[in-house]
């Protein structure tokens, strides 16, 4: 048996005939490392692909260095996005608040660079301090006709499932509740939860317009001022990352009656079935014909690149820690389409449905585990004898002095992973390092004594 700490036994799970009801969504244990990011990354990462803003960075100079490059995002138009912006508090503003810190670091931005829209983000230390955020925004925004918007974003609350949620209020602080009579008319969705990681959104806006339906707004890839303003012009929102933009799409629902279906673009399997639900919602014999000749065309094409690699895979295993639950079950599913068995899958936000879609698909003696921290990853990923381990930046080092293959499947990658084209180039890239001769040599240099 595994020897984890006692206060971490509950949101393990070993699958095995009876599903195990599983503890998620917690606070992490104290006195284990967490591998969560903080609120201020999690509003951060969500907000900052819009790229006409500016986002201003209350707090010390040190958060400030979490900033564009955090996502491969890319633009279509504005770079504004691309440029960092920081109060910088010192010990003097710490002391006596530093509400005229950012009043003039407003003033500033707004004299260079003339934007219609403006972030604020809290920091830990402005949490502490209590600066009133919402009155210098308010008064910032009535001074000069443009939106400054608060993003409630302080630490010491939660983590960054928390900042996924700060960010959601301040993007409906900013969305206008017109066209609402659109609805259920249009052919036009919002595409939520997707970041344009190199050009991702891109990829799949083109399926839809293959298919016959336009893309309104993109929450938040590639998306400017104008376009959030108008999401209620759509008449459908989908929502690709749920742990993210799940909230979001609760919110515009009851508001406005905006119906929304989960999907997830990683894989052929689940890419083939989102694009399904989409068009099986508008009911149109055109679009579902188009669709279903579409799968059919990428799919072929994509299984033809994919079957070169997967004969040096099959049998091999892989261990899954990502940051939500909808990537982890796309990666199971999408593992098991190029041959290689998934022996332990973890995320650091996991929801509880999400947790027993995994516990349904996994083969018996998987683990499965919720904010796991690196001691019991390098357990995991031993005992069960891993041969890949896909996760974020924070475990690649990890895997690499475990002697096992790492593929990146974080937020600041520079090539696509959505769609076919990301079904072939993962494939690709797993294929390219499990087979690498370099692990013979990481091997023979002490590894396999840690193995």
């Amino acid at each position: 048996m595994f020897n984890e700490l006692e206060e971490r036994q509950d949101f393990i799970v070993i699958k095995g005939r009876h599903k195990k009801a599983m503890k998620c969504d917690s606070h992490s244990v104290s006195g284990s490392v967490s591998q969560r990011a903080c609120v201020y990354s999690g509003a951060r990462v969500v907000l900052n692909p819009i790229a006409d803003a500016v986002h201003l960075v209350h707090g010390p100079i040190g958060c400030a260095a979490y900033t564009w490059d955090i996502r491969g995002s890319l633009s279509s138009g504005s770079e504004l996005y691309r440029r960092s912006f920081c109060t910088d508090l010192k010990e003097r503003d710490i002391v006596f608040g530093g509400n005229e810190r950012l009043a003039a670091a407003i003033d500033k931005l707004v004299q260079l660079y003339a934007p219609k829209l403006i972030f604020v983000y809290a920091t830990c230390v402005v949490g502490v301090i209590g600066d009133d955020l919402e009155a210098v925004c308010k008064a910032a925004s009535s001074k000069y006709g443009i939106d400054v918007i608060p993003v409630q974003s302080s630490g010491f609350m939660g983590n960054k499932a928390a900042g996924y949620r700060a960010a959601c209020d301040a993007l409906l602080k900013l969305i206008e509740p017109v066209n609402t009579d659109n609805i259920g008319k249009s052919r036009s969705i919002n595409y939520l939860g997707d970041f344009n990681l190199a050009a991702e959104t891109w990829i799949i806006s083109n399926y839809f317009r293959s298919i016959g339906i336009e893309i309104n707004a993109v929450l938040t890839g590639d998306s400017e001022y104008a376009k959030l303003k108008k999401t209620t012009d759509a008449c459908l929102n989908i929502v690709q990352c749920a742990g993210s933009m799940n909230y979001l799409a609760h919110k515009l629902n009851d508001l406005y009656g905006m119906p929304y279906i989960d999907v997830s673009f990683l894989g052929i399997q689940d890419t083939s079935e989102s694009l399904r639900k989409v068009a099986a919602f508008f009911n149109d014999d055109d679009i579902i014909l188009k669709t279903e000749e579409m799968i059919k065309s990428q799919t072929a094409k994509a299984n033809q690149a994919i079957e070169r690699y997967k004969h040096h895979l099959c049998g091999k295993k892989a261990a899954i820690y990502v940051g939500g639950g909808f990537k982890a079950i796309s990666l199971l599913k999408q593992f098991r389409e190029i041959g290689i068995d998934v022996v332990m899958i973890g995320t650091q936000n996991g929801q509880p449905h999400e947790y027993d879609t995994l516990q349904e698909l996994a083969d018996e003696g998987v683990i499965i585990v919720d904010d796991a921290n690196t001691s019991e990853l390098e357990q995991f990923i031993l005992e069960k004898g891993a041969d890949i381990l896909v996760g974020g930046v924070k475990e690649r080092f990890l895997a690499y002095k475990l002697g096992v293959a790492f593929i990146d499947h974080n937020h600041n990658r520079k090539h696509p992973l959505s769609g076919y084209e990301g079904a072939v180039n993962f494939a690709k890239e797993v294929y390219s390092t499990v087979c690498s001769p370099v692990w013979k040599y990481a091997l023979d240099q002490g590894g396999d004594s840690a193995r």
